[in-house]
């Protein structure tokens, strides 16, 4: 309703209120807030009070819920735990949190998962089908998604954020123009490309084609997405060096980055420079054969090892066998011995790893 959204000057909540004058009161004195009207005069039913970002209407009589008013305090250490929920005297509950709260990283829960290329799409963000590659996320501790956008043409995006330790994007099909915070003009994501985005750094999917896909890891799984409607992207800033929490923004561009030696013989990799981009925090790799259709047995002691089938078909060993074809992805936990067999030659398998292995 465009013709209505024109005409919205301001936003009020409202609340019920008993004794307009307490109430008045402990929102002034207490949290702060700051009176912007109340009526009439000489029986005051109706006051209104504003801070923090929001406006309150408290009104006497009114037979709404008295609700919850969430403040974030930048120093909430200097408020004792036992003191951080109380109510108002009108009854609103009143919840005092951190404004930057300590990421939490959830227990590692390992486990083996393999996920099929014809499982199930649900809708997400910014209408992007995804397609979940870590259903049981492994405790919380990380997520992979198979995102797609099937018309060509602007992406409904808007600037914004993630609350991640660990985030990467590599383009499986098609093309994604995004631009980033400090780094520069728009550019397109394409088939063999991909990006480290490093935690809270400001981002937009501009425009795709037709059938752009890409797999998504991210950690831990279940983070805080935020907008930042106050900045324009591009910036004038460019900053390439710029350190994310220890991070720096990273774009690979698959058809200049050579092939070298993997660790399995008769296998080559394609360094995406994820390790360097996160200090050893992660790597990721595609590797393909060269002279070689299987590898001995393997194993890694790290938190992830996830593989994506790009192109071809491989068996994996691992417990039993699995075949493995486009689309299908796989997860293998630490001390849990697997191998590569009946690798086609035009095999090309994204690994995951975290630390890194090369």
């Amino acid at each position: 309703m465009p013709e209505l959204i024109s005409t919205i000057r301001t936003a009020e909540i409202v609340l019920p209120c008993g004794v307009i004058d307490e109430t008045v009161g402990f929102f002034i004195e207490t949290l702060g807030f700051q009176l912007e009207a109340i009526f009439p005069a000489d029986d005051p039913a109706v006051a209104v009070v504003a801070g923090h970002g929001v406006r309150l209407r408290l009104e006497r009589g009114f037979a709404g819920a008295p609700g919850s008013l969430r403040l974030a305090c930048a120093d909430l250490d200097r408020v004792a735990s036992d003191s951080r929920q109380f109510e108002a005297p009108n009854g609103t509950r009143i919840e005092l949190v951190a404004a930057e709260a300590p990421l939490v990283l959830p227990p590692l829960v390992p486990e083996f998962v393999l996920s099929r290329a014809g499982e199930p799409w649900h809708a997400g963000r910014a209408g992007m089908g995804y397609r979940d590659l870590i259903p049981g996320r492994q405790g919380g501790r990380f997520i992979a998604s198979h995102i797609r956008i099937a018309q060509a043409g602007p992406v409904p995006d808007y600037v914004h954020f993630h609350e991640v330790r660990f985030q990467m994007i590599y383009c499986r099909a098609g093309w994604a123009e995004l631009v980033y915070e400090d780094q520069g003009p728009p550019f397109r994501l394409e088939a063999g490309d991909c990006v480290l985005q490093p935690p809270r750094i400001r981002h937009r999917v501009l425009a795709s084609s037709a059938g752009l896909e890409v797999i998504e890891m991210g950690c831990p799984a279940l983070h805080e997405t935020r907008a930042d409607a106050a900045l324009t992207l591009p910036t004038d800033r460019y900053e390439p060096n710029r350190d994310f929490a220890g991070q720096r923004f990273h774009r690979h561009i698959g058809a200049e980055a050579p092939w070298r030696p993997w660790r399995a013989a008769g296998f080559e990799w394609r360094d995406t420079g994820i390790a360097a981009a996160t200090g050893g925090l992660a790597g990721a790799g595609v590797i393909r054969p060269q002279g070689a259709a299987s590898t001995g047995m393997l194993e890694h002691q790290g938190e992830l090892l996830f593989l994506f089938v790009l192109k071809g078909t491989l068996t994996l060993d691992c417990a039993s066998r699995h075949a493995l074809a486009d689309g299908d992805a796989a997860t293998i936990p630490a001390g849990l011995p697997y191998r590569f067999s009946a690798c086609a030659p035009e095999l090309r398998l994204l690994e995951v790893t975290m630390p890194p292995l090369s």
